[in-house]
């Protein structure tokens, strides 16, 4: 409900607003009514949204106008055009008292919004397709930093999307023929035979491919009651009948890198191998970002600190990795910094971890079935931090790969843990293309868990020393400052 009510208060931003920037902050409200729990901590989080409010709508309505009138001037095609300009600044008292009433009507008629529209961000699957798609062709779902996956070659865009990957595999849905009446779909309109062929070949693609057969069942079963019951009835939007599927399977498995996914501009096939101008572009960005190290630099009491974003592509950063950890080579403690990490590539995963170890370590990645390739390559020539005391920091953004990253090393007791829950994105899906419009994300690998701590699928990594992210650098320095002195 708090959610719902959320979705509401952001429309008293401008449209342009709410289509740039309204999925990710929806994902930072998700992110912090997760873990911000309790009676004083949800007053609080109230607290800071209203007052974000109040100061920002206004001064986004502010930004609006100009904008307006510097489009006013452009002119495509020879056809003619027209433009409405208004004063789109409503006073800051008025905005208020709206915010205001808009909490009270919600309050009152909670019942009558179960079928409310509820924006929501895309996993890497709607990204994967968005970089497979041929040019000129867009998806509506824009890159979020939400819920990133691992793949095995890298990607395109901007820099959050790098560090994503485009899928090992691909698969288009040709058993799932789609009907003649598509063009509905395109414009955002889906009827009752539409509904019934989206939601047939979701509980097919569920039952063949999902990787734990009973959990895929009740998902079936628990969509065929909601169908029952009459829930699709009264949704026409495809977008919201995507989302309101995903979110009842996801009831189920408690699986985040399950998803149905739809998108108003048709879906290409497949996805496309990656051009020679795409690596090409992808090598540019990530030299003029280092690779996503932002920072590597030896703090006082000889402490190395090195701030990892995401992890890049190997084959093109494996260069820029070892020049980073050789120049901490010398240090006598090693603190890693993910607070700010999405993810990336296993390999480079593989690779970070390998640096810590004087003999090859079994690495679980619940994205890919085990193989020779699933331990670290440790040790590695002239490396002397095997032995090295390692804080990594983390925080409710650390993700997917990132989680990965710590877990394994928690687990193998090599590191400590130091800030805040990670996000809960263990597994990655193979994408299954319905039709021009729908598709689903099922993760397929069976990987070997060696370990009796499931993992952290929904639930993330927990800190050994759990302290607020902003805290966590100062309280890991302590920390190693401590150990060395006991030396």
């Amino acid at each position: 409900m708090s959610e719902k009510i959320y979705s509401l208060l952001l429309r008293l931003f401008p449209s342009q607003f709410r289509k740039e920037y309204g999925d990710d902050a929806l994902q930072l409200f998700r992110d912090r009514a997760r873990d911000e729990k309790g009676l004083t901590s949800r007053l609080r989080l109230w607290f800071d949204l209203l007052a974000d409010l109040v100061f920002s709508v206004p001064r986004q309505y502010f930004h609006a106008e100009p904008e307006l009138v510097a489009a006013s001037g452009q002119r495509l095609g020879a056809g003619p055009m027209f433009y409405f300009l208004g004063d789109e600044r409503p006073r800051p008292g008025a905005l208020a008292l709206g915010a205001v009433f808009s909490l009270a009507a919600l309050a009152t008629f909670s019942a009558l919004l179960s079928q409310g529209r509820t924006h929501h961000s895309r996993n890497a699957s709607i990204r994967q397709f968005q970089r497979a798609a041929p040019r000129g062709a867009s998806t509506t779902a824009r890159p979020v930093p939400q819920a990133s996956s691992d793949g095995n070659s890298p990607g395109t865009g901007d820099a959050e999307t790098q560090a994503s990957a485009s899928p090992g595999k691909g698969h288009s849905g040709d058993s799932m023929q789609p009907a003649p009446n598509e063009a509905a779909v395109a414009h955002g309109n889906v009827d009752a035979a539409e509904r019934q062929r989206v939601l047939d070949a979701a509980i097919s693609n569920l039952k063949q491919h999902y990787i734990y057969p009973d959990v895929a069942q009740k998902m079936s079963e628990t969509l065929l009651a909601h169908q029952k019951h009459g829930e699709y009835d009264t949704i026409t939007d495809g977008d919201a009948f995507a989302h309101q599927l995903t979110t009842q399977m996801r009831d189920v498995s408690h699986d985040m890198h399950l998803e149905l996914v739809y998108s108003q501009d048709p879906l290409p096939p497949q996805p496309t191998e990656q051009t020679p101008e795409e690596l090409a572009r992808y090598r540019e960005a990530m030299r003029q970002m280092n690779c996503a190290f932002e920072k590597v630099e030896t703090l006082p009491h000889n402490i190395g600190y090195l701030k990892l974003n995401f992890f890049p592509d190997r084959s093109v950063c494996e260069q820029t990795a070892t020049a980073a950890m050789a120049s901490l080579n010398n240090t006598d403690v090693l603190v890693i910094d993910l607070r700010d990490n999405r993810g990336g590539m296993p390999s480079m995963v593989a690779l970070m971890a390998s640096y810590l170890f004087d003999h090859p370590e079994y690495f679980y990645n619940p994205r890919e079935n085990t193989t020779q390739e699933s331990w670290t390559r440790s040790p590695v020539p002239e490396n002397k931090l095997a032995d090295k005391p390692v804080y990594v920091l983390t925080s409710s953004h650390t993700f997917s790969g990132a989680e990965q990253f710590c877990y394994d090393l928690k687990m193998l007791k090599r590191v400590t843990l130091v800030g805040e829950t990670t996000g809960g994105g263990a597994h990655s899906g193979v994408w299954y293309r319905i039709d021009d419009h729908f598709g689903i994300g099922i993760p397929e690998t069976k990987p070997i868990n060696p370990y009796s701590t499931p993992d952290w699928e929904g639930t993330g990594v927990e800190p050994d020393v759990k302290v607020r992210a902003e805290d966590a650098l100062a309280t890991a320095v302590k920390l190693a400052q401590t150990k060395l002195q006991k030396k």
